[in-house]
């Protein structure tokens, strides 16, 4: 007669784990259960036929261990503070980067400072090692380069949005729709003595002219001299300048004859206060500001991209160069939210390699 099977054995024949020895013969290849002589150091599915400690034969399991796995490291917890300083029109960028940065797990303990003391004013910070980032409206200038070089500052620059620099008018004003370069130089060249808009052109109206404009350390206002007047700095003096762009929203929304210029962001932002004007580069086409006329390059002379400069010692801090990746992974939400310009294929690309270095620092 057959010996009954053990109790462990019945167990597993009930869970139908019933498997074929290696001899082919029909054996129950069950943990504890007996196996033959013939069959010792066989396996059969995940058993074994060896001795116990009694020095019987038996079916032993052979399910490997679970594989041991390497520890992951903890993410280090950020903390310490970041700061930036510059452009005012990039300042809605920067800081709505660092804004959302402070609320995500990564960055909540994390402090971000962002000024808006002009492109020019934030490179001279910058240079001088007061601040971790420059925001810029214009890229650094020979002189700026020289000033960083002597301090030993060391960079990086990043192309982070485009923008279309827009002329405003009151919303009342329906006869300034469309202005030509010649008509701009009159208007805002040094020298100008005009202070009527029917000076400037014989179809416009008798009507004082006010005007609001960016401050002489904005790269804004660098960038707008040179693109209407021909050189940098080559601005006419007696208008209302301000680093602050909202100065400029009141000032033109208050005035009749007023005429501003500042980042689109701004206009849009703005559409119930200000106007947007179109611009004749010459061609006799009057075009506006848009995502798709400065990407495509017909809104000139005015169309321009928007920088972030780096200091290399800040991107050796964790927290610097944790914010710095999360404001080049997160542009186009970014600039949606905000209302700038997202950057073309090509400057994504670009800064798409750039991302790709932070990360093996």
């Amino acid at each position: 007669m057959l010996k009954p099977l053990s109790a462990a054995a019945c167990a597993l024949l009930v869970a139908g784990s019933i498997a074929v020895s290696a001899n082919g013969a029909g054996a129950a290849a069950k943990a504890g259960g007996a196996c033959t002589k013939k069959e010792s150091g066989k396996v059969s599915g995940n058993f074994k036929c060896t001795k116990n400690a009694k020095g019987k034969l038996v079916w032993t399991t052979t399910a490997a261990a679970p594989a041991a796995t390497t520890p992951v490291a903890s993410q280090p917890k950020l903390s310490g503070s970041v700061k930036a300083d510059g452009s005012s029109t990039v300042f809605p960028l920067s800081e709505a980067a660092a804004e959302l940065f402070s609320k995500d797990g990564a960055g909540k303990d994390v402090k971000v400072t962002v000024g808006e003391s002009g492109t020019g004013g934030g490179f001279k910070k910058f240079c001088a090692k007061e601040t971790d980032i420059a925001n810029a409206s214009r890229p650094i200038t020979d002189s700026e380069k020289k000033q960083c070089a002597d301090a030993g500052v060391n960079y990086r620059e990043f192309v982070i949005a485009n923008d279309g620099l827009s002329l405003v008018v009151n919303p009342q004003n329906n006869f300034a729709s469309c202005m030509t370069l010649a008509d701009l130089k009159t208007i805002w060249n040094t020298g100008s003595k005009v202070t009527n808009w029917k000076d400037v052109n014989d179809l416009y109206p008798n009507l004082p002219l006010k005007l609001f404009g960016a401050g002489t350390a904005s790269g804004t206002f660098d960038f707008f001299s040179e693109a209407i007047n021909g050189k940098a700095k080559v601005h006419r003096t007696d208008y209302n300048a301000t680093e602050d762009d909202n100065v400029t929203v009141v000032g033109v929304a208050g005035s009749l004859g007023g005429l501003g210029y500042f980042g689109l962001s701004y206009a849009l932002e703005n559409t119930s206060k200000v106007k947007l004007v179109a611009v004749d580069s010459g061609n006799g086409k009057c075009v506006l500001p848009s995502s798709a006329t400065v990407q495509d390059g017909t809104y000139k002379p005015l169309g321009r991209p928007l920088f972030m400069y780096v200091s290399a010692a800040a991107l050796k801090r964790p927290e610097a160069l944790a914010f710095v990746e999360y404001f080049l992974e997160n542009l186009d939400p970014l600039a949606k939210r905000t209302l700038f310009i997202p950057l073309t294929p090509a400057q994504k690309a670009t800064t798409k390699a750039a991302l790709e270095e932070l990360k093996k620092l």
